[in-house]
């Protein structure tokens, strides 16, 4: 089955809220409708809250998946309403699920994404495609990143070296070289360090634009010593989340006394710096920014001037709103299981061949 109507969700590391498209891929894959509907502030905390062991978590997970998933069911009505569209006409649901947990590596490797696709499918009636990590993460990858595919289909350009950067929470990099050969990983912290510092200090869900940071004077010793965390050079494959960089992670990096805007702007020059160190190897011609990083301005300004000649510009160059990438990114890979279609790349992943992801939960009727 291919082809229609595709709601694709997605809450990522930061837990701010739900981003839900309504895409039809028939013909030109063409964005209908996209809504953002924010996390209500306890269940925001309570997602963050799991970054860290704590107590009674079984029920807690249980209960929090049943509340995402009524979240993501409300995010679906409201889009739906706005393109006047009915349930029966959508053939899918792509579900990301929240993150809360991400243990790629090791002898247990293991994932977690919550928000019930059993619930999902009651409340809506639309058949929910979700789970789509672990299939890649048992047959050896690290479940991560899944977008480069999507990336390499939509976002670049036929026998042009391309490089898709994606600034959600974790960044992660495509690159397709101009023969078609695609690569990636997570590079590092995104916004996840950024966001949850100037939450800290200034009470704002995040950076505006990288205002903040602005003020501040980059830390040269603490951006050094930031850079020597061992995942920056772990080999390839390679994937990460907040269970690394949280702000514990950054605290065991600072002295104490640096003021706080100047650790806003050597957060911000660490994002640069990561993101820049993965790119510049690869020599490409464009680099397409998406996520929530591509609206930081002072962001964009430093890579930029890292990434010269490369054209840099957003993946609005292309006709992809950069917001709405990752949400459009799991209607597509919902397709790809509906089709029995594959929808990792193993080079990407490390996992030991091409597989079709997810797991499928028939809507009512």
């Amino acid at each position: 089955m291919s082809g229609g109507l595709f709601i694709g969700l997605m809450s990522g590391t930061s837990a701010d809220g739900v981003d839900a498209v309504l895409i039809d891929s028939r013909c030109d894959a063409t964005l209908l409708a996209s809504r953002h509907r924010p996390m209500p502030p306890a269940l925001r905390e309570e997602v963050l809250a799991f970054r860290h062991a704590g107590a009674n978590e079984l029920h807690r997970q249980a209960t929090l998946g049943v509340q995402l998933a009524d979240e993501y069911a409300a995010a679906v009505s409201a889009l739906l309403t706005e393109a006047d569209v009915v349930a029966d006409q959508v053939t899918a649901i792509g579900q990301h699920g929240q993150t809360l947990r991400h243990h790629p590596v090791g002898d247990t490797p293991y994932t977690v994404q919550i928000g019930d696709p059993n619930r999902l499918a009651e409340l809506t009636g639309i058949t929910v495609v979700a789970d789509f990590r672990r299939r890649d993460i048992a047959a050896g990858g690290q479940g991560a990143p899944l977008v480069p595919a999507f990336h390499a289909a939509h976002l670049a350009t036929p026998g042009v070296a391309t490089a898709v950067v994606n600034i959600g929470g974790i960044a992660n990099v495509t690159l397709v070289s101009a023969d078609g050969a695609v690569s990636g990983w997570d590079t590092g912290p995104g916004n996840t360090l950024l966001d949850a510092w100037v939450s800290r200090h200034q009470g704002a869900s995040f950076d505006d634009g990288g205002g903040w940071a602005a003020t501040g004077a980059t830390n040269r010793p603490l951006l050094e010593n930031m850079l020597r965390e061992p995942y920056f050079a772990r080999a390839l494959p390679k994937s990460t989340g907040p269970e690394l960089f949280n702000l514990d992670w950054l605290h065991a990096h600072l002295a104490g006394d640096e003021p706080p805007a100047d650790v806003q702007r050597t957060l911000l020059e660490l994002t640069a710096e990561t993101i820049a160190g993965a790119i510049t190897p690869a020599s490409p011609d464009v680099v397409r920014v998406c996520g929530g990083g591509a609206l930081n301005t002072l962001l964009m300004e430093r890579l930029t001037d890292r990434l010269r000649p490369a054209e840099i510009t957003t993946t609005e160059a292309v006709g992809v709103d950069p917001c709405w990438v990752e949400a459009w990114a799991f209607a597509w890979l919902a397709e790809r299981t509906l089709a029995g279609l594959p929808g990792n790349v193993p080079d990407v992943t490390g996992a030991s061949g091409p597989r079709v992801l997810g797991g499928i939960y028939p809507g009512r009727g």
